[in-house]
């Protein structure tokens, strides 16, 4: 059987199993699975005609390596913790130019990082998560579970990219090709940078936040379109006459222009908004 059978046969009797009723060849599907996402075999989430696609049978293999294993004491440095899996060998990593700078940098299991990456301390990156190709994880960055980063990839220092492990049908935050984000930006809830964007600091990418695209003149929820230069500002609330709020009450939005685009009037882009 493939691994893709053996996952999804597990997941169907996972109910009445717990980790001292696995088999060896159960505890070897799920050995292989996590080997086969370290190595990029597998994924949780994939682009099919255009659209980012999770993989739910890849997702249930993460949820059964946390159900069908028991917690133990484990050892990091002069650290013990406790949890289901040990922390991603990473011998492999230099064989392909990859740096991840001690100390404090993470990698869980079940995660894939590409070549010449670079990891710089501390950062976290969880299982499932897909690093690809020359692509810059900074300080205190966090790297959510399935989430999908693209190749020469810039996320600056404080970046935290969320993750999205259930639903199992609902694909994960993706970060595509050549994006840069600022440093202190936050990616979440299944959000998709489009390819080759620029997104300013501090910027909060989510699904319930609007895009105000001043290229194409629409306004988007969920997605950054590709070649976008994107940065935060507040627009007014539905709210914004209350008496509670002095001088009136703002949401925060995005607005996005085109890449090469530098700056744009204040008060064409604030006309804009309230169009």
């Amino acid at each position: 059987m493939s691994l893709q059978a053996d996952v999804e046969t597990l997941w169907e009797r996972s109910d009445d199993l717990a980790p001292a009723d696995l088999t060896e060849d159960q505890q070897a599907t799920l050995d292989r699975f996590l080997e086969a996402l370290e190595a990029g075999q597998i994924r949780a989430a994939e682009k099919r005609d255009g659209t980012w696609e999770a993989n739910a049978w890849v997702k249930q293999g993460i949820l059964l390596n946390f159900a069908l294993r028991e917690t133990q004491p484990r050892e990091y440095g002069d650290v013990t913790y406790h949890d289901v899996l040990p922390l991603r060998e990473t011998a492999d990593l230099g064989d392909r130019g990859t740096r991840n700078t001690p100390d404090g940098t993470v990698i869980r299991r079940g995660a894939y990082v590409g070549r010449d990456a670079i990891l710089m301390s501390p950062a976290f990156v969880n299982i499932g998560a897909n690093v690809g190709d020359g692509t810059l994880v900074d300080s205190n960055d966090v790297v959510g579970s399935c989430a999908q980063i693209g190749s020469d990839v810039k996320l600056g220092a404080n970046t935290v990219i969320g993750g999205v492990l259930e639903p199992v049908e609902d694909a994960p935050v993706i970060v595509e090709d050549g994006v840069a984000l600022g440093a202190g930006s936050r990616v979440t809830s299944g959000f998709v940078v489009g390819e080759n964007s620029v997104v300013g600091e501090n910027t909060l990418l989510s699904p319930r936040i609007p895009v105000y695209d001043l290229v194409d003149e629409v306004i988007i929820y969920g997605e950054l379109p590709p070649e976008r230069r994107a940065f935060q500002r507040f627009v007014e609330s539905s709210i914004g006459e209350h008496d509670l709020f002095d001088g009136g009450a703002f949401k925060p939005a995005v607005v996005a222009t085109h890449v090469e685009e530098e700056t744009l009037e204040g008060a064409e882009r604030e006309d804009a908004l309230r169009e």
